[in-house]
């Protein structure tokens, strides 16, 4: 990922002349900057996209409930689709008592920017673990395509069990998975519209609950162009002052 730095800096040392007047910092509003998230990754660099999300819920008898979405875009992909594999495990068969434990508020948490992760408690013995990952790497050609496994969702995608409920949807854009776990809380893990939502809200006693997402980019470690550098000079451009 440093690499395309050096290149910039080293075609803008070649190209501009060497004056301050030129270089002189300009400051940028945030709306501006905002905008120039990810100019530093060459057009058609990345040649490979995945992403892996899984929620799960087990209680105190042993059920297991959730379920595993995985999707993996490369430059042949027609048209991108997420896989569904539910989980659903049989404990010691027999049934925890409903918690009594109350969690209020949070109403803002779904509507915050960028990673957002929350573990609210109400009972005793639990354990919660919210945890995104992202690996970006380089090689020569996008790696080996994935056989697909599990279900296309296309619908919403629904099972059940002892420990409770779980649901996937997908919809403008984005993925959801929520767990409603008998008498013991809810889950939710939410992805779209540049934002990742992880949840739990436990309510109940002696509870397991893991929501767990792993995003990998495979960048093409081939030398740019010099359309590719062309290109980038020009974004580069645009941030000088006019007349210069």
């Amino acid at each position: 990922m440093k690499l395309i730095p050096w290149i910039s800096a080293a075609c803008i040392a070649t190209c501009l002349p060497l004056q301050a007047s030129v270089l002189r910092p300009v400051e940028l509003s945030d709306q501006e900057m905002s905008q120039l998230r990810g100019r530093y990754v060459m057009p058609g660099r990345v040649i490979s996209f995945g992403i892996v999300m899984s929620s799960t819920w087990k209680n105190a008898a042993g059920d297991n409930i959730g379920a595993k979405v995985a999707m993996q875009v490369q430059q042949s992909t027609i048209k991108p689709q997420f896989y569904v594999t539910t989980i659903s495990q049989t404990g010691n068969g027999s049934t925890p008592a409903a918690g009594n434990g109350s969690i209020s508020g949070g109403a803002g948490l779904s509507q915050t920017q960028g990673v957002t992760q929350s573990v609210r408690s109400a009972g005793n013995f639990n354990s919660a673990y919210n945890n995104v990952s992202i690996d970006v790497s380089e090689a020569n050609q996008a790696p080996a395509a994935i056989t697909p496994a599990g279900q296309a969702l296309t619908q919403p995608i629904t099972a059940s069990n002892g420990a409770g409920s779980v649901t996937v949807t997908s919809g403008n854009g984005g993925l959801q998975m929520a767990i409603l776990a008998n008498g013991q809380g809810n889950s939710l893990q939410q992805i779209g519209a540049g934002n990742l939502l992880q949840a739990a809200n436990l309510v109940g006693s002696r509870n397991d609950v893991q929501n767990i997402a792993a995003l990998s980019v495979v960048l093409s470690n081939n030398q740019p162009s010099v359309g590719s550098l062309n290109c980038n000079l020009d974004q580069l451009r645009n941030l000088r002052p006019s007349g210069l």
